[in-house]
């Protein structure tokens, strides 16, 4: 049987539905978003790590030029290696159709019997190739959908130089390519990517590797260390042309997949708290206005023997009541979004299972969070009302002192009416009030603000991309390391108008305790089609005495200009460089450092080479430059950048990218809720003085008026303000979605600031609308009886 007080509780909250579910709204949708970001979060690692585990995933991935065979079983002897695979990898350009630009592969070898002890495949559909059928391939499953192929199709593809025809029989999906993208690129799309497997002697054979390997894949025991193992593979395979072997950390697949849950993990720590924060606000208002109003029954209560914690209790059960449906609420909603987006990560990152799992100390954490929150909005009132003694509380309260309010509505009496005199005295003489309200609808203002400010920061990325810093039409890349020769025979094709060369050099970069694996970029002097550009946007030139750092690449190695960078070569006689640093470039993509091309050959003692070229190109003559650059044997991949941007695009809209949508509407609720809660809290304390209005001959439209009036003020003042808070919180949110290997700039346009005000002067214009309604419908008697 319910208590006099809980009868009490079900009434107060019957009688502030509106309110209490506005409030509740906005802590549902702050723990929405934390148990959906952690839930996304422990949904990537968990099945990253199921699906790495399943089908053994290499740790260390060691390539070199060709090594005999038996120099596998001196890696198997290495301390801390639990496992070795010999493999071989080459790459291919995959013939789509004679107006098509050629696709660039991957072919990869498996054993001639059995399955791979390490890097092994899942087989989405078909069989593996036989042993003796060297035209027999398996497809990436992502490619074969993007082009819509089948099993037993055929492809064309060149291979160290000749033309082969395969036949498919199967399609696979792999851990070591679950973030499929050409090297190079940083862009995913599976139309312009290919993998597929061969029987190892068939794949041998193609590439002269008979009784070799080119890639040395080593699994490591429990407790091994990685940097060991890879300091003795590099030393025992530097004979035979080390590249450089690399941890699972450095793949490039799992980087993008880390880097992703990262950023979400960031994100989750700052956009919840704000909201949770906005919400306490919210129950501090409520609370407080409720105690004011029902002080008398307060009196009555603790006359009748109910104690001061007893009472105190009962308003504090109404705020658990209100966070804790939030809170119950924002964890059903986050369930399921969370598991919606899962659904779009495990497309994007081609996971053939999926692992959902939302950790329980995101429900705990989110059910804690909310009470607590909630409860500290509160306990600075209902301190109060524990001192309260009754025969206090059954006095009216003291006038307030508006002596120190300047009495500004009778200064202004000349110029104001008597319905806007009674605005500016309310405004005045409740100082605090008015702050709260406009600190509130400012909140929610930053809220949209950084939203919308992320959708812009994801157009200026594509615009800085291929506007600014990528100004030709298509790059080309070679097998390997070129002459300049290569440059003149592109520059003669027809339909070639201009090409700018590029050399691309495998590096690890050091200083001190921090490290990364990436790339020196060689650039001329003065780029014009591939741009590095500073803060300001401006082109920068590669002068020829250091190197310029990304800065990325500059933040996570903690240097400056003027410091020195060590770079450990990986190619050729791998040399270590100790480079001054000259200077810092702002990048979108990964996290390179650049030198003046003819310098960087220099230092390598390797003159004249280049890796790449990007070219600007008569669009008319597109067909016939396509069939040219098929016919040349240097060329290992072409790509248009219209193809990558439309992949970018793809990636915003459709991948991971497509979380900030999630974020621009739950802000949009928000905003609304908390422009709604302020006119709502303003109508319950004004209701009898408004209702006194029209009892003495005001009518609907100037009682409205000294309502509405006061929340077209608050929501004017809280523009600026909330513009301000947007810049910060902008900042912030920005920060999480970016990561090492992309960047989001933080673009402060114009347009999104516009568009979050007229938002929430939308907001305060349909609130007011919904109080207005209701202040028509109030029922004049009964407003009059109840007592302040």
């Amino acid at each position: 049987m319910l208590s006099p007080l809980d009868r009490k509780l079900l009434r107060d909250l019957a009688r502030i539905k509106g309110q209490a579910a506005a409030i509740g709204l906005v802590i549902a949708l702050g723990v929405l978003m934390m148990v959906m970001m952690t839930g996304l979060v422990n949904t990537l690692d968990q099945t990253r790590l199921a699906y790495y585990d399943r089908y053994r995933l290499a740790q260390v991935f060691a390539p070199v030029t060709r090594a005999p065979e038996p120099v596998l079983a001196r890696l198997a002897a290495i301390p801390g290696v639990a496992a070795v695979e010999g493999r071989v990898s080459g790459w291919a350009l995959i013939d789509i159709g004679a107006h098509e630009l050629p696709v660039r592969a991957q072919a990869l070898s498996l054993p001639d019997l059995g399955r791979p002890r390490l890097n092994d495949i899942y087989l989405v559909g078909g069989r593996l190739p036989e042993l003796g059928r060297a035209d027999e391939i398996v497809l990436l499953d992502g490619f074969a959908k993007a082009r819509g192929l089948a099993l037993n199709d055929r492809l064309i593809a060149t291979m160290n130089g000749t033309r082969r025809a395969f036949r498919i029989t199967g399609f696979a999906q792999s851990p070591e390519f679950l973030y499929s993208t050409a090297p190079g690129e940083m862009v995913p799309d599976d139309a312009r990517f290919a993998v597929f497997w061969m029987r190892h002697s068939a794949l041998a054979a193609a590439y002269d590797m008979k009784g070799a390997f080119n890639q040395a894949l080593i699994a490591l025991g429990r407790g091994a260390s990685s940097e060991g193992v890879m300091l003795a593979a590099d030393q025992m395979l530097a004979p035979y042309g080390s590249a450089g072997s690399y941890g699972l950390e450095d793949l490039i697949s799992n980087r993008f997949i880390m880097e992703e849950i990262k950023g979400l993990r960031s994100t989750s720590g700052v956009v919840p708290p704000i909201f949770l924060g906005v919400a306490a606000f919210l129950l501090y208002i409520v609370i407080n206005r409720m105690v004011q109003a029902e002080r008398e029954q307060i009196g009555l209560l603790k006359a009748f023997g109910y104690s001061g914690l007893e009472v105190s209790l009962h308003y504090l059960k109404l705020v658990l009541v209100i966070a804790v449906l939030g809170a119950v609420l924002g964890s059903l909603g986050g369930m399921w979004s969370g598991h919606a987006l899962a659904r779009v990560y495990q497309i994007y990152y081609k996971f053939p299972f999926l692992v959902f799992s939302v950790d329980p100390r995101s429900f705990v954490t989110g059910f804690a969070v909310s009470i607590l929150t909630a409860s500290a909005g509160s306990l600075f009132v209902l301190r109060g009302v524990f001192r309260l003694t009754p025969a206090v509380a059954m006095r009216p309260p003291a006038p307030p002192d508006y002596s120190r309010s300047f009495d500004l509505a009778a200064r202004l009496k000349r110029w104001l009416d008597q319905p806007s005199r009674m605005v500016v005295r309310r405004l005045t003489r409740y100082p605090g009030r008015m702050i709260g309200a406009v600190i509130g609808i400012a909140t929610g203002l930053a809220l949209s603000v950084a939203s919308l400010t992320l959708m812009a920061g994801f157009d200026e990325t594509l615009d800085l991309s291929f506007n600014v810093m990528s100004r030709g039409e298509l790059s080309v890349s070679f097998t390997g390391k070129q002459t300049d020769k290569a440059l003149l025979e592109l520059a003669r094709l027809p339909g070639v108008e201009h090409v700018e060369p590029s050399r691309a050099v495998s590096t690890v970069f050091r200083n001190g305790t921090y490290s990364y694996r990436g790339a020196i970029e060689g650039r001329p002097e003065f780029p014009v089609l591939n741009r590095v550009i500073d803060t300001d946007e401006a082109p920068i030139s590669m002068r020829r005495e250091g190197v310029i750092l990304s800065k990325p690449l500059a933040d996570l190695l903690h240097l400056q200009p003027g410091d020195t960078l060590i770079a450990e070569i990986k190619e050729g006689r791998r040399p270590v460089l100790h480079l001054p640093v000259i200077g810092v470039a702002e990048t979108l993509m990964g996290a390179p450092a650049f030198m003046e091309i003819g310098a960087l050959s220099r230092v390598l003692n390797e003159p004249g080479q280049v890796t790449g070229a990007a070219l600007t190109i008569d669009e008319a003559q597109l067909d016939g430059l396509i069939a040219r650059l098929k016919a040349m044997p240097q060329i290992a991949g072409v790509t248009l950048k219209s193809d990558m941007r439309e992949a970018l695009v793809r990636i915003m809209n459709e991948g991971p990218g497509a979380v900030r949508f999630v974020m621009l509407a739950v802000a949009a609720i928000i905003t609304f809720g908390i422009v709604y809660n302020s006119a709502r809290i303003a109508f319950a304390e004004r209701e009898r003085d408004l209702a006194s209005l029209r009892v003495m001959g005001f009518s609907r439209g100037e009682a409205a008026f000294v309502l509405l009036g006061e929340l077209a003020v608050v929501t004017l003042a809280a523009l600026p303000l909330g513009v301000g808070l947007g810049y910060g919180l902008t900042y912030l949110t920005v920060k999480g979605f970016s990561t090492d290997i992309y960047q989001i700039p933080v673009t402060y346009s114009p347009e999104s600031f516009g568009l979050a005000m007229v938002a929430v002067l939308v907001a305060a214009a349909l609130s007011g609308w919904l109080v207005k309604r209701e202040l028509d419908r109030v029922d004049l008697v009964a407003a009059l009886k109840t007592r302040d």
